[in-house]
C-alpha cells in the first residue's frame, strides 16, 4: 500500500514510550553484506530487517548510521517508525473488541455514537467497523489533522471532533459504494474502540496488544530524545536530516490509529509472529484461527484490502499479506506468508521515493534467504 498519508504533515504528536529492555537476539550477519549493498545503492542513512516465524524474530540485521553525516550507527535494539503498519494493530484491537462483545463487525458509527446529532444527518452513520477498517466508509483519505490538533484537548476529544467534522462533510457516498484508502476512517475506527472501552486508543494498545505479546519497548510518534542522536533520525523526501527529531516530529497524534506506532524490530516481530501463530491456531490475542483468517481476508469481491493488510498471491508464499507505511520521514514494509509460516520486515529512516524500491529489494533478499535456509 502507499505511504501513511497522501500529504505531508510535520506537526506535533503525543509520545509515550514503555520501558526499554535489552534484546537477547543477536544480529544475524548471514545476509548483512547484501543489506549494506542495498543501503549504499539507494543512498539511505540506515536499514533494518528481520525474518520472522511463528516463534518470533529468527534473524535480524541493521546497517548504516542513525543520521546522515554523523557517526552513531544503528543498533539491533533501535526503534523504527512503522507508519501505516500500525493499521493491522488497530484492526487486531478491533477484533479483540468483537470477541469481547464490545462491538460487532457490523456495528455502525450511528449505533456507537447515538448522541452525535450531525451524524444522524449523514450517510456516515451507516458506516460499520468493517467499512472503516477496509476503506469502504466513503471518507476521504485525510482530515485537516493540523486543525484538529490545534483545537487542543485530549486525544479522545480530538478524535470526537474528527467524527463531528466527518459527519458534516458534504456529498459523502453511501458506505460500501466507494473504496478509498482512508486514514480518516482508521482514526474513527480507533475512536469507536475508545468509546466502547472508555479508554484512549493509546492506552488500549498498551494494555491489549503490547503487554500480552511481551512488547516492552514501543510507543507513539517520532523516536529519540529531541536533539540527541540516540535513535534513527528522520530524513525528508530528499534524504536530508529533518531539523528536529523526537516524539513531536510526526503526523498529528489524532490520526494515531492510522499510523503513529514505533517499535524495535524484535518487538514488531512479536506482533507479526502473533498473526502467523494465530493462523496456525496458536494465537494469544484471539481465540480461533478463523478470527485471524477474518482479519486476513478482503472484505469485498474483486478487491484485495483486508483489515490492515493487502491480501495478494505470490509464487513464493501462496496467499500472502503485505503492507507498507510512512510518515514521509521513515518507511517500513511487511510481507507475511501465513501458509508458509514466515514473514519478512524492513525499515529505513528516510522519506525518499527510492526508499520504497530499497525496501522491496530488502524484502526479496530476506524471502530468498529464508526459503534457501528452510
Amino acid at each position: 500500500m502507499s505511504s501513511l498519508t497522501r500529504r505531508h504533515f510535520l506537526v506535533a504528536s503525543a509520545g509515550g514510550i514503555l520501558a526499554r529492555r535489552t534484546s537477547a537476539l543477536e544480529a544475524n550477519p548471514g545476509w548483512k553484506d547484501k543489506l549494506e549493498a542495498i543501503l549504499s545503492q539507494f543512498e539511505l542513512p540506515a536499514l533494518g530487517a528481520a525474518i520472522v516465524t511463528l516463534r518470533g524474530c529468527q534473524s535480524l540485521a541493521v546497517t548504516g548510521g542513525r543520521k546522515k553525516g554523523d557517526k552513531p550507527p544503528v543498533t539491533p535494539e533501535d526503534l523504527w517508525h512503522l507508519g501505516s503498519n500500525t493499521k493491522a494493530m488497530t484492526a487486531t484491537l478491533a477484533a479483540i473488541a468483537v470477541e469481547e462483545g464490545k462491538l460487532r463487525w457490523d456495528s455502525t458509527l450511528g449505533e456507537v455514537f447515538p448522541r452525535q446529532r450531525e451524524l444522524k444527518k449523514s450517510p456516515l452513520a451507516q458506516a460499520t467497523l468493517t467499512h472503516l477498517l477496509s476503506h469502504w466508509s466513503g471518507l476521504p483519505a485525510n482530515a485537516p489533522w493540523g486543525t484538529l490538533m490545534l483545537g487542543g484537548g485530549k486525544l479522545q476529544d480530538q478524535r470526537a471532533a474528527a467524527l463531528e467534522l466527518a459527519a458534516r462533510t458534504p456529498h459523502l457516498p453511501t458506505p460500501g459504494q466507494k473504496h478509498e484508502y482512508s486514514n480518516y476512517g482508521y482514526a474513527l475506527a480507533g475512536h469507536m474502540l475508545e468509546e466502547v472501552w472508555n479508554a484512549s486508543w493509546e492506552d488500549l494498545m498498551r494494555r491489549c496488544l503490547f503487554a500480552p505479546l511481551g512488547i516492552q519497548y514501543a510507543g507513539f510518534g517520532g523516536v529519540g530524545k529531541p536533539g540527541r542522536i540516540d535513535q534513527p533520525w528522520p530524513h525528508n523526501g530528499q534524504g536530508e536530516p529533518m531539523p528536529q527529531n523526537g516524539p513531536l516530529v510526526d503526523n498529528p497524534a489524532v490520526l494515531g490509529p492510522a499510523g503513529t506506532v514505533h517499535m524495535s524490530l524484535e518487538d514488531w516481530s512479536r506482533f507479526i509472529a502473533e498473526h502467523l501463530a494465530g493462523r496456525a491456531g496458536k494465537g494469544r490475542l484471539l481465540t480461533t484461527a478463523a478470527a485471524y483468517q477474518h482479519l486476513h481476508t478482503a472484505t469485498q469481491p474483486g478487491e484485495n484490502y483486508a483489515f490492515g493488510w493487502l491480501a495478494v498471491e505470490r509464487p513464493w508464499g501462496g496467499k500472502v499479506l503485505n503492507h507498507s507505511g510512512s510518515n514521509t520521514m521513515n518507511r517500513s514494509v511487511a510481507w507475511l506468508a501465513p501458509e508458509k509460516g514466515f514473514a519478512v520486515l524492513a525499515c529505513t529512516n528516510t522519506g525518499t521515493e527510492v526508499a520504497n524500491r530499497a525496501l522491496d529489494d530488502v524484502a526479496g533478499l530476506l524471502i530468498q534467504a529464508h526459503l534457501k535456509a528452510s
